[in-house]
């Protein structure tokens, strides 16, 4: 008579309250997080030194700016300019937000919403005030013409988001199921990866959306440059943080990227940390970028946001080199096949 075998003995509640605790570290960090950066950064968008300008050189036009000036404070930086012309090249160098031509009957705000609408909403409500003081309506003039899909100017944003998404959730999968594979050849398929996350976004926001409706190829190439940085960056850091990789890729692209980007309030809505961060942020290098080429015809700073871009290629690159040092000297590590598949969800869940 043969003896009836145990089963495996099932985990006590202690061992199983204390595995489920451990995995729900991740998501709560995240939560956390996306709090501290979303509400930090959008919860009270106020004027920090609004560029804003008063057209003329009569005595009237430079009280008039000095005025408004002491009223707002540090809210504001009013200046004067020698005649519309004058005007009309600094909004379009993105050197003024707003423009105002007074006029007894007929007073005007030259602006250039491509540049950001929230911040020409603010500047829009500084003069509102001076002429409701006139009791005459205030004319708003816009210098740019909005892509025929996207009225409201965001739509790069969106598009920034979508490659920003796809570029980090790609990192994990190449990280987990490409675990065997050289490092050189990891980073080659995220080259190629990169490459397939800028086409869908340029093919979605140009002929699906019409949020991008000229300069298809200079955009994308913008949005391929922004991805691969990304990605390599990403490759890179799994050899160090394995599992721990999407949360890193979170906080670097998702919360102090998207809130650093410009695409809701640019730096003189913000508070110092974000407006800071979007002077070199890669968001901001992509959608400033973006800007420049789509309202600006290529100008008003984009060799700069090209530079920056650059600089977090290279960093992907460098991370690259570290990684394959690192993974050289035997400390590559080892994911089981559950770890790997557990990351790969986490990713794509996010």
């Amino acid at each position: 008579m043969s003896t009836p075998r145990n089963p495996a003995a099932a985990p006590t509640l202690g061992h199983s309250l204390k595995y489920l605790a451990i995995h729900l570290i991740t998501p709560l960090l995240m939560c956390l997080g996306m709090a501290l950066a979303y509400q930090g950064a959008f919860h009270q968008p106020e004027p920090h030194h609004l560029k804003v300008a008063v057209v003329g050189t009569t005595p009237q036009a430079q009280g008039l700016a000095q005025a408004i000036q002491g009223k707002a404070g540090s809210a504001l930086d009013v200046r004067t300019v020698d005649d519309r012309a004058a005007a009309e090249q600094q909004l379009r160098d993105r050197d003024l937000v707003g423009a105002f031509v007074p006029d007894a009957k007929s007073p005007e705000l030259i602006v250039a919403k491509g540049n950001s609408d929230t911040s020409v909403v603010a500047a829009t409500a500084v003069f509102t005030n001076v002429t409701d003081q006139q009791g005459v309506p205030l004319h708003v003039t816009d210098l740019t013409t909005p892509a025929a899909g996207d009225p409201t100017g965001q739509g790069l944003f969106f598009l920034l988001v979508a490659l920003s998404i796809g570029s980090y959730a790609s990192v994990a999968v190449i990280g987990a199921a490409g675990a065997g594979l050289s490092m050189a050849v990891r980073a080659l398929v995220g080259v190629a990866v990169s490459l397939a996350v800028s086409v869908i976004g340029i093919v979605t926001a140009g002929p699906v959306f019409h949020v991008v409706d000229h300069d298809y190829a200079a955009i994308w190439a913008l949005g391929w440059l922004y991805s691969a940085g990304i990605v390599l960056i990403g490759i890179g850091l799994h050899s160090f943080l394995k599992k721990w990789t999407t949360l890193a890729l979170m906080v670097l692209f998702v919360m102090l990227n998207f809130t650093s980007s410009g695409g809701i309030y640019r730096p003189e809505l913000q508070n110092g940390f974000f407006g800071g961060l979007h002077g070199f942020w890669t968001g901001a290098g992509f959608l400033e970028g973006a800007r420049s080429i789509m309202y600006f015809d290529g100008g008003a700073g984009l060799g700069g946001h090209v530079v920056t871009l650059l600089v977090w290629l290279l960093l992907g690159g460098a991370a690259l080199v570290a990684a394959a040092m690192y993974e050289g000297r035997g400390r590559r590590p080892v994911e089981t096949p559950a770890e790997a598949e557990e990351e790969m969800e986490e990713a794509v869940a996010v």
